[in-house]
């Protein structure tokens, strides 16, 4: 995806504004018909029956053959696609869409010619049964067949024209680099270099936490209400937008700077899981794990990977990620109180000191898959060590 600003005028925003509103309204019938759905009343209305029920309702509804058929029929192709992904276990199930939250629509079935140069800073691209509408041009307009329009709680408009994503050849050094991914420290390199993925800054973080104050006590439906939300989702954007613009700069000089990029195979999806359980089995440290959970979602992790399977294919191994931040990299040996602090390692073996981050990115560098006892490298001798219940998360 190509992402570019969106600048409607006030006449062209509310044209848009309806076709959230249609692909919303699509969107959420589809999820409800699925909610319906039992075994033993047959096979739940799939995308082409859908797409029949779609042109009776426009028949009788006014106000929704005033709309886009284009943008109402690909917000039932995006939520079939949606429910594959969740049969094929990758993704959760579709739910209903409110009103602010993740507002958009998709086009299809457009030409180059839907897109006009102004200048050299902006350009314009044509909008079913809504017109011309500029975006601010800050690099070429891929080749593409789709887009998509979207708008933030912060109130942005962005377009994003669907192409395949440009590969960085590799430099053809030889070179392999660890990447170990942490709460502390963001990312850890083998080469000993220490990443930190830019967040808010400590004024702005203050002035989120008082407008958060404010919130809770503030009237429902109230102006006030309203403006603190326009508020928060605006300084909270821009620390989004700080991840996402570390994510991009780090893949890239990764991808550009080794050949063969190792890192831990973590399932980022299931360590941010909440942790409060049920009112039968209610969890345990809930705070702490929500804690930890959002400074996970803050650091990138799942982001940076992506990005880097994006512009790397085909280099990105990913590494067991049990015990490499117990494993000494200099001999190999294993021992849980090797590691005395979050930031320190020292192997009770051999002495060996280091940065515990950069060490565990050294044994990940190395690609030796740790056995599950809590002993060395599959194929080298094991030091035998206690056994541990379970691993802890590696650079927390």
């Amino acid at each position: 995806m190509a992402r570019y600003r969106f600048y409607p005028d006030a006449a062209r925003e509310d044209s848009l504004l309806t076709h959230c509103g249609h692909a919303r309204y699509v969107w959420n019938l589809a999820v409800e018909q699925q909610s319906h759905y039992r075994a033993w009343k047959g096979p739940a209305p799939g995308f082409a029956e859908q797409n029949r029920q779609l042109t009776e309702a426009r028949r009788q509804l006014d106000w929704l053959a005033a709309g886009s058929v284009i943008v109402q029929q690909q917000a039932l192709k995006d939520f079939a696609t949606a429910m594959n992904n969740f049969f094929r276990g990758t993704h959760r199930r579709p739910t209903f869409r409110r009103r602010g939250q993740g507002d958009g629509f998709r086009v299809v079935a457009v030409t180059p010619s839907d897109v006009r140069r102004i200048n050299r800073r902006w350009s314009q691209i044509r909008i079913p049964k809504v017109g011309w509408v500029r975006f601010r041009r800050t690099r070429a307009v891929p080749d593409f067949r789709s887009f998509r329009v979207t708008r933030d709680r912060a109130g942005r408009w962005h377009v994003a024209f669907a192409a395949i994503p440009t590969e960085i050849p590799p430099p053809g050094t030889g070179k392999v680099v660890g990447v170990d991914r942490g709460v502390a420290v963001s990312v850890a390199l083998s080469t000993g270099e220490l990443l930190h993925c830019p967040g808010l800054r400590p004024q702005e973080a203050e002035r989120l936490r008082r407008r958060e104050r404010r919130l809770a006590k503030a009237k429902r439906g109230g102006n006030r209400r309203a403006a603190l939300k326009e508020q928060i989702a605006r300084l909270k954007a821009r620390a989004t937008d700080r991840r996402k613009d570390w994510a991009e700069k780090t893949s890239a000089d990764l991808a550009r700077r080794f050949d063969v990029i190792r890192i831990e195979d973590l399932r980022v999806q299931n360590l941010t899981r909440s942790a409060k359980g049920t009112v039968e089995a209610p969890g345990r440290n809930v705070r702490q794990k929500a804690g930890l959970n959002r400074e996970i979602l803050a650091n990138g992790w799942r982001l940076l990977v992506q990005r880097l399977e994006h512009k790397a294919p085909g280099r990105v191994e990913k590494v067991p990620a049990a015990y490499t931040s117990q494993r000494c990299s200099a001999c190999g040996h294993t021992a849980a109180g090797s590691r005395e602090s979050q930031a320190r390692f020292r192997c009770v073996a051999c002495g060996f000191e280091s940065n515990a981050d950069t060490n565990a990115a050294r044994n990940i560098a190395v690609g030796r898959t740790m056995n599950a006892r809590g002993g060395g490298p599959v194929g080298l001798p094991v030091n035998r060590e206690p056994q541990h219940s379970a691993p802890p998360l590696v650079g927390v």
